[in-house]
């Protein structure tokens, strides 16, 4: 449905104590959480609809499918930062890439991305995206 390029996001995050694994690095799945959260911060900051706005529209987002690239580990204490952006745009379905690069070198840790189903809150299925959604995003 849509081609068109979208604008890239940032958001700062640190790697805390619990994030760390038995090898001493941030746990591949922390890397998932570390995306939602820059997500849930930029849709405030960015989209200017924070996810609490979006729930009580009943509208919510489920994974479909999701693809992360290993680069470099992060490590206790590493201040780092999510970029994230939207891909393409479908009937009910939105692609979001993304990149985590750490502060102090710059260098990339992780990409990848991920596909995200539109549901409504009420009936567990998935919806059309509202075109007025579609404007909000299209920054």
């Amino acid at each position: 449905m849509s081609e068109k390029k979208y604008s890239v996001f940032e958001s700062e995050l640190q790697v805390r104590p619990d994030d760390i694994d038995m090898n001493n690095h941030v746990h591949n799945s922390k890397y998932f959480d570390y995306v939602l959260a820059a997500r849930y911060d930029q849709m405030e900051r960015f989209y200017k609809m924070p996810m609490e706005e979006f729930l009580a529209l009943n509208y919510g987002w489920v994974i479909n499918t999701a693809f992360v690239e290993y680069k470099r580990p992060l490590l206790l204490g590493d201040r780092f930062t999510v970029k994230t952006w939207i891909m393409s745009v479908a009937k009910k379905d939105l692609k979001v890439g993304f990149e985590i690069h750490r502060n102090k070198t710059g260098k990339l840790c992780s990409n990848g991305w991920f596909d995200y189903t539109m549901v409504n809150t009420k009936t567990g299925r998935s919806e059309a995206i509202p075109e007025w959604i579609i404007e909000k995003y299209s920054i």
